[in-house]
């Protein structure tokens, strides 16, 4: 039997196909499959604008210069991957650590209101693992505290709230198409955004601010993407649909036979919400599961199952953050989700069949 990964890259003959033409063009830098993707990626989300740009990292990078200024405090969860808070350092301001939800591991808006000071003027709630935020509670938290709001979205592709897109979202959402994600073209990132000031602001800060062929009216970086990555992304936006439907389908086989395993609790999915089931992740309890996690993935390797653990280390506890900031120790929740959770494959490259097995060796290992 075939090993089961913990996720699926490839690309189909179809997208490799159409990046052969491109290529083939010589039209390779940002022009009109760029122009496509972002018109397509907008409706698709629900968003008025989109910006595409050179990656994740670099799209939290455009909206945190669009909206803080050096001396600017961010509000940001712990437990997430670190360029959610680097690109607050990036643009001058300083970024405020909150805690998790334990059951739902996205931002703890009680835990958050606690670190607003005079100087917070954002919030970066993350749509961690594909789990959607609520978003009417963050709009509500972001009026209420005259916030600024940058979600990242960097792992929540086709996800909604209310049976909608998550780009309907104030002010900005950004998009990663790194290979591990639902969608990938390489390197590659999105921002979408309601403003249109703040849509003219990200899309020429992205191009050097040159407003006109060799007219530079603001100050900018090159952060584009290419047309090669967006022709990619085009293609694998046209089939998100069927590729989330697999992933969701997967999820329910998980769901229904990890429920009667004790010792293994799944992320609890917002109410009102699609997650995107970017990851499956579960929490492993020790004592009563029998193993902790880092013993139970090397049990699944051995079934020839694949896991992996998105994150081990909240941001607080990195080497770098201590460095910088010092250390922190009143952000438990995040402590112990990195110190125990573990995501199980769901990816659209395997059906529910494949999804049957991992139950059966989880139930395997449970049992000794």
């Amino acid at each position: 039997m075939a090993d089961l990964s913990i996720s699926e890259i490839s690309l189909t003959r179809e997208e490799v196909a159409a990046a052969t033409r491109v290529l083939e063009s010589g039209m390779l830098r940002q022009g009109k499959e760029c122009s496509a993707f972002e018109q397509e990626f907008a409706e698709y989300t629900g968003a008025a604008h989109a910006i595409t740009c050179a990656n994740g990292t670099a799209a939290l990078q455009l909206a945190y210069l669009a909206c803080v200024k050096p001396g600017d405090e961010v509000l940001v969860p712990s437990m997430t991957f670190i360029a959610t808070a680097n690109m607050v350092i990036a643009a001058g301001a300083t970024p405020i650590l909150c805690d998790v939800d334990p059951e739902t591991y996205l931002i703890d808006l009680a835990d958050a209101q606690k670190r607003v000071t005079d100087k917070t003027t954002a919030i970066a709630p993350v749509h961690l693992h594909g789990n959607i935020c609520d978003l009417d509670a963050v709009a509500d938290f972001a009026t209420s505290n005259d916030l600024k709001v940058v979600w990242d979205g960097a792992q929540c592709h086709g996800g909604t709230h209310d049976g909608q897109g998550v780009g309907r979202a104030a002010d900005f959402v950004t998009y990663s198409f790194y290979p591990s994600k639902n969608m990938f073209v390489g390197e590659g990132g999105m921002v979408t955004t309601n403003d249109p000031e703040y849509d003219h602001f990200i899309r020429f800060t992205r191009a050097h601010g040159q407003t006109a062929k060799n007219h530079f009216t603001m100050f900018g970086y090159n952060l584009r993407m290419t047309d090669v990555e967006a022709t990619i992304g085009r293609l694998q936006l046209a089939r998100l649909d069927e590729m989330l439907e697999i992933r969701r389908a997967n999820a329910a086989v998980l769901t229904e036979g990890l429920a009667g395993i004790e010792g293994i609790t799944p992320q609890r999915v917002t109410e009102n919400t699609g997650h995107a089931m970017h990851q499956y992740s579960v929490i492993v309890d020790a004592e009563t599961f029998g193993c902790d996690r880092s013993e139970l993935a090397t049990a699944l390797k051995e079934r020839g199952i694949g896991s992996g653990v998105h994150y081990p280390s909240a941001i607080h506890e990195q080497p770098i953050w201590h460095e910088m900031y010092g250390r922190q120790d009143d952000l438990p929740v995040s402590e112990h989700l990195g110190a125990n959770f573990l995501s199980l494959p769901v990816h659209h490259g395997m059906g529910v069949d494949d999804a049957a097995r991992v139950v059966d060796a989880v139930a395997e290992i449970a049992a000794g």
